[in-house]
C-alpha cells in the first residue's frame, strides 16, 4: 500500500507522502476522517481525532510543504507563508509541532481556503 495521502479542503486537493514517525502512523491508522478548516494568515489548520506525544525532533519553524501536527491542540497545520507567530519570512507554528508528512502538491494553493471549508483526509 502507498504511503501517500490526499487532503481535500474545499475544492483544493493536496497530495502528501507520510514520513516514518509515530505521529504519521497515528494519523494513518485513523484515516479516513473529516474536519472543518480554520485559516489564519498563510496557515490552514484543522482538528483531528488523533492524539500524539511531542516527538524529539519537533520544531516550531517549518518549511513550506512540511505538514505539522500540533500536539497541544490535536490538529494538523499546513503553513505556506508567514503566520501570526512568524518573525521575518519564516513559517512559524504557535508551538513546537511534529512534522509527519511532506506535501507533493504546492501548498500555496491553500491561499484560497476559507474558515469552515470541509476537510477530508484519506489514503490514496
Amino acid at each position: 500500500m502507498s504511503n501517500n495521502i490526499l487532503i481535500s479542503i474545499g475544492k483544493i486537493k493536496i497530495e502528501a507522502k507520510l514520513l516514518d514517525t509515530p505521529t504519521a502512523q497515528n494519523i494513518k491508522d485513523a484515516l479516513p476522517f473529516g474536519s472543518k478548516a480554520q485559516a489564519s494568515g498563510a496557515e490552514v489548520f484543522f482538528e483531528t481525532p488523533i492524539m500524539a506525544e511531542l516527538e524529539a525532533d519537533a520544531k516550531d519553524v517549518i518549511e513550506a510543504g512540511e505538514l505539522a501536527f500540533l500536539t497541544e491542540a490535536n490538529c494538523i497545520s499546513i503553513g505556506f507563508g508567514k503566520t501570526s507567530a512568524s518573525q521575518g519570512d519564516e513559517i512559524r507554528m504557535a508551538t513546537k509541532a511534529n512534522v509527519w508528512a511532506h506535501a507533493i502538491t504546492d501548498v500555496t494553493l491553500l491561499k484560497s481556503c476559507k474558515a469552515g471549508d470541509f476537510v477530508f483526509i484519506e489514503m490514496i
